[in-house]
């Protein structure tokens, strides 16, 4: 009778009380990369700028990707010691989770690495120089208006920016001053620009823009060719314009967005391996 006074049943279910804090290696998104058998749990993004599954904690960034550390508590001391900078502040909080565009820093190494998709989905650790790590393009997803009627722009990264250029609009690319989160300059989303991919089947190619189906009440559909002639359709909301023209405004990497298919991949795997055995 206590439990039936309560609402609720002994053999029920509770809900659970608060924000999830684990997440088990099996439903870790695959871009990650990890392996199976290492572990049962992996280490779950806090909240932050970017999706749980649009991210990467910054812990498999340090121990993972670039091999600075060993284990869980290598990078512990690493990251608690104030050597990792992500978009030009100091970050210790070892889930901290870094997305597309965002920039890495270690100043003891004098090393920056801009977060990049390749044609894989995967995240990729692009090396730049100090000049660029300066500044990061961010995609505008809203315009709206502040207290007291201050226009602000908020972008795929969490930023909030005010009094931005009356011309920028939603889905245009600002690019922005980590040291003063200032705008630098602004990118339109118009035909005949350069753009990269960050979701959906085509994610991490690069290419210009063709035209934009609008779809009222739907998702509107953009149509992008790439400089080999191959053309492709997505979302508009996965297209993140790179610069004004067919120049962007970042540097890219080496294989320029362009993807290959399976047997042109073999191919070049061959004509490697078959120079290397030549030499």
């Amino acid at each position: 009778t206590s439990f039936a006074r309560r609402g609720s049943h002994p053999k029920e279910g509770k809900m659970a009380r608060g924000p999830k804090k684990h997440m088990k290696r099996i439903s870790a998104p695959k871009h990650w990369m990890l392996d199976k058998l290492t572990g049962v749990f992996a280490p779950r993004p806090s909240s932050g700028p970017h999706k749980l599954r649009e991210c990467i904690p910054l812990l498999l960034l340090i121990r993972n990707r670039l091999k600075y550390a060993l284990t869980y508590q290598e990078a512990k001391v690493i990251l608690k010691s104030r050597n990792i900078k992500v978009d030009g502040k100091v970050r210790t909080d070892l889930t901290y989770p870094c997305g597309f565009q965002d920039v890495i820093s270690i100043d003891k190494t004098d090393e920056h690495f801009r977060l990049l998709h390749d044609t894989k989905g995967r995240f990729v650790m692009h090396r730049i120089t100090s000049v660029e790590a300066g500044y990061k393009l961010c995609r505008v997803r809203t315009i709206s208006t502040a207290s007291k009627g201050a226009p602000i722009i908020t972008t795929h990264d969490g930023r909030t920016i005010r009094y931005p250029d009356p011309l920028i609009k939603a889905n245009d690319t600002v690019q922005v001053d980590l040291a003063t989160n200032k705008i630098i300059s602004h990118a339109k989303f118009e035909v005949g620009n350069i753009c990269a991919i960050t979701a959906g089947h085509n994610i991490g190619r690069v290419g210009t823009i063709q035209s934009t189906e609008k779809h009222p009440g739907s998702h509107n559909i953009v149509h992008v060719k790439d400089k080999t002639g191959a053309s492709w359709a997505t979302r508009q909301g996965n297209v993140f314009v790179l610069g004004t023209g067919k120049v962007p405004a970042i540097s890219l990497m080496r294989n320029k967005g362009i993807k290959h298919s399976i047997i042109e991949e073999a191919n070049r795997r061959l004509q490697k391996s078959s120079k290397t055995g030549k030499e």
